[in-house]
């Protein structure tokens, strides 16, 4: 399918402006730049019953934010509440709880569950694997103290897109070598799962659909020690030895991304260790599409999408 008309022309008075390539920028001025498109790409969220504040105390000492959306529907009930804990994208350089509000309010009140969004500290100033290490410390502080905020853990679901798709998945990876609970359910959009970025639609969408090899490359460089940290599963989950045993997979696609390849290798490795996976690629549509609300109806409709899987989820008939 071409790309979806309404993304290419967004797409091409992108390329016309006069805003500088974000590789060419600092990571503080393009925190900045993400975040301040936001508001113009995406919708805003749909009303919830309640966004609480939380700190996350994490393995050498430093708390980390996070934020808690309560649906509407659960206001009067008292839980225990199934919940999404999620991992917001930006190449482990941009992106946070403000970035992706939209999109887990969405989720919060479709599902309907609780999302715990989380804001896992950024490179440069923390590398490798400090990233990984707050997905897993927050993780293990929902399964700990969950309840105390009335959710049920035995109904957890992890997911995240790009980046913070690679931290869901390495989750899953993490939980099972270390005997922690596996969630029942993974939802992974478009997320980064090789040690180099040299398939064929990363040579086919290298420049022009939104995610440019340069950019993807600045952010990789910004957030990895050395060339050594690339092999390691906790960066390219396609290294992982045992995909076995991991939880139920959603995966989201899109046709005009250049993660597209490792997505859909990603998904048969997962498929051959017997894990159910779902894949769906979206016709027409470019990395991070989730987050288009203003630019196309697809980012609706992936939200509506990822919300039934999280249903079936949470709420086996």
């Amino acid at each position: 399918m071409p790309l979806n008309p309404d993304l290419a022309a967004f797409l091409e008075l992108a390329e016309a402006g006069e805003r500088p390539a974000m590789h060419t920028l600092t990571p503080e001025r393009a925190r900045m730049e993400y975040d301040a498109s936001t508001q113009i790409l995406d919708v805003p969220g749909p009303p919830v019953g309640s966004v609480t504040a939380i700190s996350i105390p994490c393995r050498d000492g430093q708390p980390i934010n996070a934020r808690l959306y309560l649906p509407t529907e659960f206001m009067e009930e008292t839980g225990p509440f199934p919940v999404l804990l999620y991992f917001h994208g930006g190449g482990y350089c941009i992106g946070g709880l403000d970035s992706h509000d939209s999109f887990c309010r969405s989720l919060a009140a479709l599902t309907p569950c609780c999302v715990l969004n989380v804001a896992y500290r950024l490179a440069p100033e923390h590398r490798f694997p400090t990233a990984v290490y707050d997905a897993q410390d927050a993780y293990r502080w929902l399964l700990s103290t969950g309840s105390e905020y009335g959710l049920d853990v035995t109904r957890l679901a992890v997911g995240g897109d790009s980046a913070g798709g690679t931290l869901a998945t390495g989750l899953t990876i993490a939980a099972l070598n270390e005997n922690w609970p596996q969630p029942v359910r993974q939802v992974l959009l478009y997320p980064c799962t090789s040690v180099w970025q040299n398939t064929e639609s990363h040579r086919r969408f290298a420049q022009g659909y939104l995610l440019e090899a340069k950019t993807l490359q600045w952010m990789f460089a910004n957030y990895l020690r050395t060339d050594a940290d690339r092999t390691d599963w906790r960066f390219a989950p396609l290294q992982a030895s045992d995909l076995g045993n991991l939880a139920p997979t959603f995966l989201v696609l899109a046709e005009y991304d250049p993660l597209l390849d490792e997505g859909i290798t990603y998904a048969e490795k997962l498929k051959a260790a017997g894990i159910s996976t779902s894949i769906k690629i979206y016709s027409g549509m470019t990395h991070d599409f989730a987050r288009l609300g203003n630019i196309v109806n697809e980012a609706d409709q992936v939200r509506k999408d990822i919300a039934g899987e999280l249903a079936n989820a949470f709420y086996p008939r």
